[in-house]
């Protein structure tokens, strides 16, 4: 049926895609690293980190205020505010004072501090005492792994495993530790599961060596999406929905299929800036550097300190250079792309041209060829393969993934 000007599917789609073309105004989320140094050396780590007593890579008093005054210029009426570094632990006086601020701020500010609890002194343990701070921290595993990884002692990785018990029980329900695993040395699912488990952590997040800062020099290997990791990606969801059946408390769940899921049925979710199309880089979410500069990602901001390209986009005292941000844009939109024009999860997927450059080379590789690519389709088929499976397990762990009061019985219903 041949449909006339202003009909209102035409006029409904119209409206969808200005609003998508919109940029947001108002950071939402900003990544902050008030400093660069480390007191640990990981073998996986993906940030160029300096030595635990370098001198010059922290905020000094002046970064410090233009950062705030920063923030207040550009922030909108919330905002969620992560502390990476380096260990920004280093410099809790750093952190305290940027929390004073946005509490007076902001509506309701949310903090996340990403922490390798090495040290769980108690400038730490009363931050993370408040009911608005969460700790992103690293759990690779097993004993064996963790360490391996880390590149420690086995006093210092017995120490990390008291201070993450701790910091459950000074913040519960608000720590949250992420694997980074390579596939050269994976553990098996229960291993990896039963260690999460042991401290009550039963959201994971299934994450392989990232192709960023020292990991590029130390797993080149991981430049690719491996099938060996695909392979084990679904192993593991297999013992997770196995799991599931009958379980007393929280359900276990990884964490981006979960978004995935919500991303195929809920239209509108989405709070993962990769998902986005277009993935409007350095408007509602930024980072600032030790130095000041202002990335679009954690990732550009990367592949500045392993001096492959400079995507700053500006600096604290002087704001955001807007040639240099929309010069960003040109691909972070996949409606047009002649790849993703044909797949059918272009409306759940997004783009990310940081991403294809660190791995390629350039931001314009087809589609198929990228590591981004080959890994949401893998995620995407399982997704659409377990909605469409008539296990009642499977059925039973979707629903509790997407918080359903029951088993919906999705496969059937789309049939």
């Amino acid at each position: 049926m041949v449909t006339e000007c202003g009909d209102v599917n035409e006029t409904a789609f119209l409206h969808t895609l200005a609003r998508r073309l919109e940029p947001p105004s108002g950071l939402a989320y900003v990544i902050l690293v008030p400093t660069l140094r480390c007191d640990l050396s990981c073998a996986y780590c993906q940030v160029s980190r300096a030595a635990k007593n370098a001198i010059g890579y922290d905020w000094d008093e002046v970064t410090l205020d233009a950062t705030i005054a920063y923030l207040d210029r550009n922030g909108g009426k919330t905002i969620q505010i992560e502390f990476q570094g380096g260990e920004p632990s280093l410099r809790m006086d750093l952190i305290e004072r940027v929390a004073a601020f946005a509490r007076q701020r902001f509506e309701k500010p949310r903090f996340v501090i990403c922490t390798n609890l090495s040290n769980l002194d108690d400038d730490l343990r009363g931050f993370i005492e408040n009911e608005d701070v969460s700790v992103s921290t690293s759990l690779d595993g097993p004993f064996w792994l963790h360490q391996k990884q880390r590149t420690v002692t086995e006093d210092t990785t017995n120490n990390f495993l008291k201070n993450l018990r701790e910091a459950c029980r000074l913040a519960p329900g608000r720590v949250h530790a992420l694997p980074t695993l390579d596939v050269d040395a994976l553990p098996s699912p229960s291993e990896l599961l039963d260690a999460f488990d042991e401290y009550g952590l039963r959201s994971i997040y299934l994450r392989p060596v990232t192709y960023h800062g020292f990991a590029r020099k130390r797993h080149p290997s991981s430049v690719a999406y491996d099938p060996r990791w695909a392979a084990f990606y679904e192993e593991v969801i297999s013992e997770i929905i196995i799991r599931n059946r009958g379980i007393a408390g929280a359900a276990w769940e990884e964490f981006y299929l979960s978004h995935l899921l919500k991303r195929l049925l809920r239209p509108g979710e989405n709070s993962h800036a990769d998902l986005r199309s277009p993935n409007w880089l350095a408007y509602d979410h930024q980072v600032i550097d030790f130095d000041g500069q202002i990335y679009p990602t954690d990732e550009a901001r990367m592949l500045a300190r392993s001096r492959l390209i400079d995507l700053s986009v500006g600096d604290v005292k002087a704001g955001i250079d807007e040639e240099r941000r929309l010069t960003l844009q040109g691909n972070a939109f996949n409606t047009f792309d002649p790849w993703c024009s044909r797949c059918p999860y272009q409306a759940a997927c997004g783009v990310d041209p940081i991403d294809d450059l660190a791995r390629h080379g350039f931001t314009g590789p087809p589609k198929p060829s990228t590591s981004f690519c080959q890994r949401h389709l893998h995620l995407f088929d399982l997704a659409m393969k377990l909605m469409h499976s008539p296990d009642v397990a499977v059925q039973d762990s979707i629903a509790k993934w997407l918080h359903l009061p029951a088993s919906m019985e999705l496969g059937r219903r789309f049939a």
